[in-house]
């Protein structure tokens, strides 16, 4: 499987070049995209534009490491001939830093016995001067190269522009060490069979289910059509709503998000409409609500479902024409915004019954993202996801060293059902490397616990299919569990789910089981 995924059409807005000549001031000036759901070829692309520019060269290149192949791969260039370049580490100049992790500084190809003039053949371009500096990570291993070529105005890159470009690779180095795309050279090069594989800073993921859900983002992010997106709770709606904001035009206004579900119903009006003085006791003052705050940017409604139907006439209007009145007031308000809604309910199901507005329901569902389970992304999915929130919960709890996942304990993340998904997924991690002693095994796995559902079925004899679960059994039951598991305390079972404490009472409501 090839590392390279093509940028997708829309492009990152232009950012002014800094006008200081510290090499600080070239992330600066892209800092701000750090840690976000951007698309990293985009980001990675506009970066590479700066540093060249920075180093007033007429190209510059990122190469990345695939220990998959024991390559260097241009992950961003300015290569308008070829869509990647490929070299053998130790090949040409790029692979020479790779195999030493040295600085080289070539003032002309000629008689350079590292310079690989192939590519220069098969683009056409003519290199005249070159400047190739070596990544790091912690380990002081090499997983990357930064080179520039031909400096601007003729002659050689001078000493202290090598000392600036390696005082940029160390800088990007370090953000780029806080990205997946890191976690994911680092897991390709822990387990050589497995291909290197990213979308978003945030997103993690290369199934077939999770590459359709990234295509229909790259395509709706660039509209301001209302985006409905649709999941079990735990799977990530929330990151996904977040990766089409920050890959819209709007990216650079507020993402302000209403969660229906962890408001009272007497209150969500208030909250996404506003209030004026004296609407209700209390209200001394004019209040604004979230679609005000969201004006120029995008509102995330998650949970609609729980949308009290007297809202939803109101929510409609807004839908409509951008339009709403505060509450006791008179005075129509005006917004631009964009509207993402989530829900784990079957909305079609509620409208059938009455309890969601069908109007509603189709205006909200232009663009329908159903995202997948993560029992239907399959184990490679899950080793990654794995290996991820392993690293980053090292990094929360500050360990000097991050333990290592055992194969027997990734074989029963991997067989594991996972009804809580992806949450329950990085809750289990967390617990494991808390309780670990450098590496993480079966026993650390707070797996069995879980398992013992409420009168869970037992296994088949051979030859023998266990009967199929409806999903909503799957839920009450690994609910019902984790309450058992923490005594009956509904507040540290919202918190251990990842869910509101009204959606736990619902549940539970739902249930039959009675209030506390």
């Amino acid at each position: 499987m090839d590392c390279y995924s093509p940028a997708p059409a829309f492009r990152l807005p232009p950012l002014p070049m800094p006008k200081s000549d510290d090499a600080s001031q070239v992330l600066l000036s892209v800092g701000g995209l750090w840690g976000r759901e951007v698309n990293l070829d985009e980001f990675l692309t506009t970066l590479v534009d700066r540093v060249a520019t920075s180093m007033q060269a007429d190209r510059g290149t990122l190469y990345l490491v695939d220990p998959q192949r024991n390559e260097l791969f241009s992950r961003a260039a300015h290569l308008p001939e070829l869509s990647q370049i490929r070299l053998k580490i130790g090949q040409g100049v790029a692979g020479f830093v790779a195999k030493h992790g040295v600085v080289v500084n070539m003032p002309s190809p000629k008689g350079e016995s590292r310079f690989n003039p192939e590519i220069d053949r098969l683009t056409g371009y003519r290199t005249n001067s070159l400047l190739a500096v070596p990544l790091f990570d912690r380990e002081r291993s090499v997983y990357g190269v930064l080179q520039v070529l031909n400096r601007r105005g003729g002659g050689r890159f001078l000493e202290e522009e090598e000392s600036r470009l390696a005082g940029m690779a160390e800088q990007i180095s370090t953000a780029l060490q806080a990205t997946s795309l890191y976690q994911e050279l680092r897991r390709a090069r822990e387990q050589p069979a497995c291909p290197v594989g990213y979308f978003f800073n945030k997103v993690i993921g290369e199934s077939a289910p999770m590459k359709a859900a990234y295509k229909l983002v790259q395509k709706a992010a660039a509209t301001d059509a209302t985006v409905l997106i649709r999941g079990e709770s735990g799977c990530g709606k929330e990151l996904f709503a977040r990766a089409l904001h920050v890959n819209s035009p709007r990216r650079n206004r507020p993402l302000v998000k209403v969660d229906c579900a962890a408001l009272p119903p007497t209150l969500v009006e208030n909250e996404l409409f506003g209030h004026e003085k004296g609407a209700y006791t209390g209200a001394e003052s004019r209040g604004e609500g979230k679609f005000e705050s969201a004006d120029g940017g995008t509102a995330f409604i998650d949970e609609i479902g729980e949308l009290p139907i007297s809202v939803q006439g109101k929510l409609l209007r807004v839908l409509q024409d951008r339009e709403f009145e505060r509450l006791g007031g008179t005075q129509t308000v005006k917004v631009s915004v964009r509207i993402v809604a989530a829900t784990n309910r079957d909305l079609a199901k509620m409208v059938r019954e009455g309890r969601f507005r069908e109007d509603l329901y189709y205006r909200i569902k232009v663009v329908e993202l159903l995202l997948p389970p993560l029992r239907e992304r399959g184990a490679e999915d899950i080793e990654r996801l794995s290996r991820h929130f392993v690293a980053q919960a090292a990094r929360r709890h500050q360990l000097a060293r991050e333990p290592k996942l055992s194969a027997a304990a990734l074989e029963r993340l991997k067989a594991y059902r996972w009804p809580g998904n992806v949450r329950e997924l990085e809750n289990c991690i967390e617990s494991a490397v808390v309780l670990s002693d450098g590496e993480i095994l079966p026993e650390h796995l707070p797996l069995p616990e879980v398992q013992r559902w409420p009168d869970a079925p037992a296994a088949s004899p051979p030859g023998q299919t266990t009967a199929i679960m409806a999903l909503a059994d799957v839920e009450r039951r690994h609910i019902l569990a984790v309450l058992e598991q923490l005594k009956g305390n509904r507040t540290a079972a919202a918190k251990a789910l990842r869910i509101g404490r009204n959606t736990l009472a619902r549940k539970l409501k739902e249930y039959g089981i009675a209030e506390e």
